[in-house]
């Protein structure tokens, strides 16, 4: 009982470590200080500036294009390479998956740094030019996010009853029918942990973007293209944190929140569903 309690009690803790600074930031979104503790009054002025200021919606537009685009096609990528690498040989598998598994744990810096190497300093030394644009960004998310998508779809992979795809095939379906109609529908909700993975490494993403980012998108006129995590990093060296962050903060927030509650609604849904099936069969 003492254990239980001792257990709960740190699990609570933690909890609240983690959680309370995102509390107080939503507490002082709906005032319009500065500086955060300073409360000046409810309001929801915050909010109105947010949707009001130029930069901060370029770059939020300008996150959320790389975002999508990157999981995209890290989704394809990774739900792919998923595939061949399950129906190719043991060896090749062992080798392909200590390959994968170096930009999972190997320092995102070191990534940056070795893209910007192959996108900015060798063509700056060879022929003068800097390749750094929209699509440097790109394939530096994607680099990011293909091996957490195939990390994802693996698992839902070996689940899955390798029977199913050569039943498919002996019952005169092709290779690209079976695939579609038998083996993605069994992995797709490893498909689309894995993309939603994606998507949240690449908002969250600083290091990669601030190193292969160059003009291109909704930055028009700008040397680079900006996202919301270079943007807070620029504001940070010429002062404090713009109070309308907050506000954004709070939006990104309550989405996540609600994403996550839906995700979890309809996952029990369809675990209801599968045992209302099976009870019927029996």
């Amino acid at each position: 009982m003492v254990k239980k309690i001792i257990g709960q009690t740190y699990i609570w803790f933690i909890l609240l470590l983690m959680y309370l600074p995102i509390l107080v930031l939503i507490a002082f979104s709906f005032t319009e200080s500065v500086n955060v503790g300073v409360w000046k009054g409810f309001s929801f002025g915050l909010y109105g500036d947010l949707f009001h200021s130029k930069e901060t919606m370029v770059a939020l537009a300008n996150t959320l294009i790389i975002a999508i685009t990157s999981a995209l096609v890290s989704t394809i990528l990774g739900t792919l390479g998923a595939i061949g690498v399950f129906y190719s040989s043991k060896k090749f598998r062992k080798a392909f998956e200590f390959v994968n598994q170096i930009p999972v744990v190997n320092a995102e810096i070191v990534m940056a740094l070795s893209l910007a190497i192959m996108f900015a300093a060798l063509p700056s030394l060879l022929f003068k030019i800097d390749l750094r644009s929209y699509w440097t960004l790109l394939i530096g998310h994607v680099v990011l996010g293909a091996p957490f998508v195939y990390i994802n779809v693996k698992p839902k992979l070996q689940q899955m009853d390798p029977s199913m795809y050569e039943a498919a095939i002996d019952l005169g379906a092709k290779p690209h029918q079976a695939l579609w109609k038998v083996t993605l529908p069994e992995i797709l909700p490893g498909i689309f942990s894995g993309f939603l993975l994606a998507i949240t490494l690449s908002l969250d993403d600083f290091v990669i973007s601030q190193f292969t980012t160059g003009p291109g998108l909704l930055s028009a006129g700008d040397p680079k293209i900006v996202t919301l995590s270079i943007l807070i990093q620029d504001k940070i060296k010429k002062g404090p944190i713009p109070p309308q962050m907050r506000a954004l903060t709070t939006i990104i927030f309550l989405l996540v929140v609600l994403g996550v509650i839906g995700v979890s609604v309809y996952r029990r849904y369809q675990a209801k569903k599968g045992t209302s099936k099976r009870e019927r069969r029996a």
